[in-house]
């Protein structure tokens, strides 16, 4: 049992790495055919699924609403006039618009969606940067370290994987994590600072000056005839409470966060785009993102119900213990957390958490360590290295609008962020989550 557990994880990080196969095909076969394998029938295979399938029911459906929200959301144009002014306000210092890139790259990824977080902050920066003879590969690091603190938020993709995984409710597991977003975006700020200052002393080397000449205006967000027709100006006040009392809501756990979205994306639809089609353009606008994420949420739980109701996980778990050395166990997890953003290099977000995640699970727990304490540790410690990866979609994006590569990004990005993702993790153990 224990080898075909293992073959079966190792086959499913291989293919999520790889990318021959799309994470849904990777998450129900390989554990279907383990499962017929070690003699499992129909039976015991449909109550498996039913199992796996509650385990992430309401995590599913919270990313199709909060998706479709945030989306819309940046339709109505709320956020652009903020990440103008942020634009506007760094006065071309070279200091102040590295804090300020971190700043928009947090404020950008507000929806959760790494492709548009991009596709709204690159264009826009990449002429400030490149007009001011700053580096890209400073912009994209600070882009990606701000979006990577964001992802912490329940509806960006990484804490639902770890919801599934754990079964803490999302919630439960969001709130003990808003002081590390909050202490993170101070850190982020002095790590920018000092980020600037050094980009700062190697412009004015290069070129004599770190000043740009003529307004900051010009280097604001362009907005095309599409774009313009959708944004709603004069609804700027009722869109941005509606915004913020969904984020109060949410953090009280007023309502649960599936049923709390759909009544927010009601009533955005309904203030903002009077009209049926409107409202269905909007929202078929921004399906294929919700679709997507709803349907690798729902394959992970038909995975982790396989795996778990099988009792591959359990005995896979057993034999990992008894071949690591006593003392190291109970503290597994930190180490895990500690080197989680360059493991981004060679595991991807789903091969982390629906590979790795279940098993250091049940190899740590028996120790008497909290499910909680080993879920923090490994979500912290990584989800800062989320944008250095290649196997991040959205980062590829980044590249192509930033005309940078992978290579370069890497070698110039890694050791900063893998020691501002410690940094990070060192504030969760203060916090006492692990």
């Amino acid at each position: 049992m224990a080898i075909i557990g293992l073959v079966t994880i190792v086959l499913v990080v291989v293919s999520l790495l790889t990318g021959r196969v799309t994470p849904v095909i990777a998450l129900i076969l390989f554990p279907l055919a383990g499962a017929l394998l070690a003699g499992f029938g129909p039976t015991d295979l449909s109550e498996f699924f039913n199992s796996g399938l509650l385990r992430v029911a309401p995590v599913a459906t919270m990313f199709i609403f909060a998706i479709l929200f945030f989306g819309i959301l940046q339709d109505t144009g709320l956020f652009r006039p903020i990440i103008n002014w942020i634009i506007e306000a760094t006065g071309g210092n070279a200091v102040a618009i590295t804090v300020a890139t971190a700043m928009v790259g947090a404020l950008a990824h507000l929806d959760g969606a790494g492709a548009t977080t991009f596709l709204l902050t690159v264009p826009a920066l990449l002429p400030l940067y490149v007009g001011l003879g700053m580096n890209r590969y400073l912009m994209l690091m600070m882009l990606c370290l701000g979006a990577g603190l964001a992802n912490m938020l329940p509806w960006a993709g990484p804490l639902g994987r770890a919801s599934a995984v754990s079964g803490i409710d999302l919630t439960v597991l969001w709130h003990p994590l808003i002081p590390i977003q909050i202490i993170g975006l101070v850190l982020l700020a002095g790590f920018a600072v000092v980020m600037g200052l050094r980009e700062k002393r190697i412009m004015s080397r290069a070129t004599g000056t770190d000043s740009p000449t003529g307004s900051m205006a010009q280097y604001a967000l362009k907005v095309t005839d599409e774009e313009l027709a959708l944004e709603r100006p004069q609804l700027i006040f009722v869109n941005g409470g509606l915004f913020l009392a969904t984020v109060v809501a949410l953090v009280v756990g007023l309502l649960p966060p599936a049923f709390l979205f759909m009544i927010s994306l009601s009533l955005l639809l309904l203030v903002n785009y009077r009209d049926v089609d409107s409202q269905i353009n909007r929202m078929k606008a921004h399906a294929p993102s919700a679709l997507t994420m709803a349907t690798i949420i729902f394959a992970a739980g038909a995975f982790l119900g396989l795996m778990d109701g099988t009792g591959m996980l359990r005995v896979m778990a057993e034999q990992l213990v008894e071949i690591l050395p006593e003392s190291v166990v109970p503290t597994l997890h930190i180490w895990v957390g500690l080197i989680g953003a360059p493991l981004e290099l060679v595991l991807s977000t789903d091969a982390f958490y629906f590979g790795l995640m279940p098993v250091m699970l049940e190899v740590v727990e028996p120790t008497g360590v909290p499910t909680e304490s080993i879920v923090y540790a490994m979500l912290i410690g990584n989800i800062i290295g989320t944008f250095i990866s290649p196997f991040s979609p959205a980062l590829w994006l980044a590249l192509g609008l930033a005309g940078a590569s992978m290579g370069r990004h890497i070698r110039y990005s890694l050791l900063p962020l893998w020691l501002f993702s410690i940094a990070v993790f060192g504030v969760g153990f203060l916090l006492g989550l692990y």
